[in-house]
């Protein structure tokens, strides 16, 4: 019977005259049109009670570009005949703390027994004295904040409340190009507006946002005041927050940026759980496979990254992994670039196992790695040694007996005009100590590094001889 009717209808439909064909459509497009808009308005009712506003009090400190920035009357023609102290006006001198109330946006996620638990982004609530959330009904609440992740950029605010709405997670990986998305947040502090579009693009890294990136591109307006509000699916699962726009203009321009539901759920849950971030480590550098690389090892295709470093003691070496492999997977999963590889690499679970599919010599192989923990304070540690241009080596046993040390390393590269090479540190100098603290390896020089606030006081040792050094970098 069903395909009957249709064959009459379009049967009838052969013999319509122009105007009424025209009407037809005309209506069957309206009735499109009537169909999406009720599908957002669905979206709102569903999500619109689990999204909050948010407004943060705080104090940072004054520098002299805000100043400026902020300053009514900082054309050099006016400062030239009236100066910086004109009567009436006043300007907070620089360095001296001001207090600063920001707003942004985020939603529930989570309830347990009498808390509920709200993401947001870290820039919305960083150096927060005071966080105020507000819903859609009127209710406000005082939140504390669970923990924060800027690496991520990602936050979780913890209210004590029970029986709130929360919003579901989506799966972010299964998003293609092109869907239909709702963004919901309070842009220039309208609460609770909504807007539509579509994904852009997907996977992309290297915007120099956070460090760790993998970004949603939408359409949908994202404006000032929407950061941490979620961005939805025509289900009301959340598939991103959004967190960044380009813009010329300070608004929209329709670029903007979310970071995708699967890693912001997997930091709010590990925040949640246990206040902080453990990722994982498999201890890898790797570099883009250009197609001239590519065609120097023999590979036809340029998929995939390439290994240049593999850190002593670390799970990749410990597995078999070699500078000068190309990885092609992670677990399964098609690497395209290095973010790709860092990404999934650190938020691989600490002793679980993953599978690397690479290339070596030309052959296919699997090998599989056991996931170190990532020390964050050596991470830190690391890249100040780096900042400060300098690249250690622990001593062998040999070494260390002839030259009757217990403990030192040793430098074996310097960068030009850096820090250690104004101090005069230069490779093969020997490092004994930081902050009057011994350092044998790599790892307790990069520590030790963390562990100082923007100087360190080194003991370094040359021919035989020892003297100090102090480095500043802040």
């Amino acid at each position: 019977m069903k395909y009957l009717s249709l064959t009459l209808l379009l049967a009838t439909s052969l013999f319509l005259p122009p105007a009424a064909s025209t009407a037809l459509a005309r209506d069957g497009g309206i009735e499109s049109l009537r169909q999406t808009g009720k599908a957002f308005s669905s979206v709102a009712k569903k999500a619109a009670p689990a999204v909050v506003f948010i407004q943060v009090e705080g104090r940072s400190e004054t520098e002299e570009a805000d100043l400026q920035r902020g300053w009514p009357f900082q054309d050099d023609l006016f400062r030239r005949f009236f100066g910086d102290d004109f009567p009436g006006l006043s300007r907070p001198a620089p360095g001296k703390k001001r207090r600063h109330i920001g707003q942004g946006s985020g939603f529930v996620f989570a309830q347990a027994g009498d808390a509920a638990f709200v993401v947001t982004n870290n820039h919305v609530v960083e150096n927060a004295e005071r966080i105020r959330v507000k819903f859609q009904d009127g209710r406000e609440f005082d939140a504390a904040l669970q923990g924060a992740d800027p690496k991520s950029d990602v936050a979780v605010l913890k209210i004590a409340a029970r029986d709130l709405p929360a919003l579901k997670w989506g799966d972010s990986a299964q998003l293609e190009v092109g869907e239909w998305v709702v963004a919901m947040g309070n842009p220039f502090g309208l609460s609770h507006t909504l807007t539509t579009g579509v994904v852009s693009a997907k996977g992309r890294t290297s915007l120099g946002i956070n460090d760790y990136e993998d970004f949603i591109q939408t359409d949908a307006a994202i404006n000032p005041g929407n950061s941490g509000g979620p961005l939805l699916n025509l289900d009301a699962e959340v598939v991103g927050m959004n967190t960044a726009i380009f813009s010329k203009s300070g608004g929209s321009m329709g670029v903007g940026f979310a970071i995708p539901s699967n890693l912001a759920r997997a930091i709010a849950e590990q925040i949640v759980a246990n206040g902080r971030v453990v990722r994982g480590y498999i201890g890898l550098a790797v570099q883009p496979l250009t197609a001239e690389i590519a065609e120097a090892l023999g590979l036809k295709a340029s998929q995939g990254v390439l290994v240049n470093q593999v850190n002593s003691g670390s799970p990749a070496e410990r597995a078999g992994v070699k500078p000068g492999d190309v990885l092609l997977s992670f677990d399964g999963v098609k690497l395209d670039d290095g973010s790709q590889y860092r990404n999934r690499a650190a938020m691989a679970r600490p002793g679980s196992g993953v599978a690397l599919g690479l290339i070596r010599d030309g052959r296919r192989q699997d090998i599989l790695v056991q996931v170190g923990r990532l020390d964050e304070a050596a991470l830190q540690g690391a890249e100040t040694a780096q900042a400060i241009g300098i690249a250690v080596r622990a001593l062998t046993p040999e070494e260390a007996g002839r030259l009757r040390l217990a403990k030192a390393v040793q430098v074996t590269g310097v960068e030009p005009r850096s820090l250690a090479a104004l101090a005069g540190i230069a490779p093969g100098t020997l490092i004994l100590e930081v902050n009057r603290k011994p350092v044998g390896s790599p790892a307790e020089f990069a520590a030790a590094l963390a562990e100082s606030a923007g100087s360190a006081l080194l003991r370094i040792g040359e021919n035989g001889f020892s003297r100090q050094v102090t480095l500043r970098w802040r």
